[in-house]
Formats: structure tokens, C-alpha cells, sequence
């Protein structure tokens, strides 16, 4: 094992249900829009990957707006808006880090591990979440962090994966992913990866059968905690 690699949202910081859809909803709203995705209904819509395409196969679900006569412009303006009301969400700290990620991080810098981020949400949120919910010392020794449209094409394809390869100079077999989505893992085992998954709130029910290990968290102590050389031994054999 030489590299690991982090999805974001779910991974990092549970990000969808308390993060990102209220950030959808207040941006409904802003819009002067009467909409409002529950919990379960969003839940629903995380099947589809990316926060434009998500609003995009509502809208036509359901109807467009009125005032929306440039589909592609109009949900441009819109997640636009959304990716602020987000980033107010996280500059105010009302979602720290998951469980075991801190810690997680502080012994693959001992182990002198490759580290990275691939996902495919927004890349101003992704980077904001890197900055300020990790510590500066973390920060730093992440060599990769792509996000957003430096590929065009999202999870489940392997692209983002396959890139992080190239960059980090490795082969997939190298690399452990944290996933938490059945749309990530399979983009993980696509590009010949191994992949570790930590359930979070919206995927609890998705399949994960081709995961190298499933987790409910990676955790901290005094609750159960997975520590780098665990996982090591139990997903590389070492």
C-alpha cells in the first residue's frame, strides 16, 4: 500500500443530508421556488451523481420553473448559488470530520503514505471542506485533490480514479480508496483499485459487494477503531 485516497462528501464529512440538501433548499427558496427535498426524497435523488444533474432530472420530473427558459444557464445560476449557501454551512463548523478520519490521515503521514482527494462534487466546496476542516499540517501533505470538472465524466465511471493513478505515479493496486457510495466503489474497482467503504447516512442499503471491507466508521477510540495497519493487514494481507 503506498497511497490513500479519499472520496469527500460522506467520507470526510457526512455531507449530503445535513449539508448539502439544505443548501439545495435554501437555494430553492432564494429562487423564490415552493420546493423543498425531505430527507428520504433526497436520499432518492443521490442515485443520480452531481448536484446539476440531480436538480436537471427533478425539474423534468416535476416541471420546470416558469421563469427557467435556458435549462442549462438556469441550473447554472442555481448551483451556483447552492455551492454558497454550502460553503456557509461549512465555514460555520456545523459539520466536523467523521469519525477516524483525523486520525486515519496522522498515521498514513507517519507511515509516509501518497495522499489524495477524487470526488466529483463541486471543486470550490470540495476544497473548502480540504481547508478548513482539516489542519493545516493535514492540509499540506495531500499531493492531489481533484474535484469537480477536472474530468467529464462522474462516478461510477473510473476517469477521476484513473487520473489520480497517472498523477500519484502508481498502479491501482497500490492504491486504497475510502468510498462510502455504491457509485464510488464501483469507480474505485473500475480503475483496479482497492476499496475500503464507510457507510454514511444515505447509503446504508446500497450494495458493497465488491468492497475490500465495509465499515460503519473508521472511528476513534474508546469506540471500535480501525487503525492503518489493521486495515492494511486485512485488505493487502501484510
Amino acid at each position: 500500500m503506498k497511497a490513500l485516497i479519499f472520496d469527500c462528501d460522506g467520507v470526510l464529512v457526512d455531507t449530503e443530508r445535513d449539508g448539502h440538501r439544505i443548501a439545495f433548499n435554501r437555494a430553492f427558496r432564494h429562487f423564490g421556488l415552493n420546493v423543498e427535498w425531505s430527507v428520504d426524497q433526497y436520499g432518492e435523488l443521490l442515485k443520480i451523481s452531481g448536484g446539476k444533474e440531480r436538480m436537471r432530472y427533478f425539474f423534468e420530473e416535476n416541471g420546470w420553473p416558469e421563469n427557467a427558459t435556458g435549462h442549462d444557464a438556469y441550473l447554472k445560476d442555481l448551483h451556483k448559488v447552492k455551492t454558497d449557501l454550502f460553503m456557509q454551512i461549512i465555514e460555520s463548523g456545523e459539520l466536523p470530520l467523521r469519525s477516524g478520519v483525523a486520525r486515519l490521515i496522522d498515521e498514513a503521514i507517519e507511515a509516509g503514505l501518497k495522499l489524495a482527494i477524487c470526488s466529483t462534487s463541486n471543486e470550490r466546496s470540495v476544497n473548502l471542506i480540504a481547508t478548513k476542516m482539516l489542519e493545516r499540517s493535514r492540509f499540506e501533505k495531500f499531493g492531489q485533490i481533484l474535484a469537480g470538472d477536472v474530468v467529464s465524466r462522474k462516478k461510477p465511471d473510473p476517469e477521476i480514479y484513473n487520473m489520480v493513478k497517472e498523477r500519484l505515479g502508481l498502479r491501482g493496486e497500490d492504491c486504497l480508496v475510502v468510498e462510502d457510495s455504491r457509485n464510488g466503489l464501483l469507480a474505485v474497482k473500475n480503475a483496479g483499485m482497492r476499496c475500503l467503504v464507510t457507510i454514511s447516512a444515505y447509503t446504508r442499503e446500497e450494495d458493497f459487494t465488491e468492497a475490500d471491507l465495509v465499515v460503519e466508521e473508521l472511528g476513534d477510540p474508546p469506540k471500535r477503531a480501525f487503525t492503518l495497519r489493521e486495515i492494511e493487514n486485512r485488505i493487502f494481507g501484510q
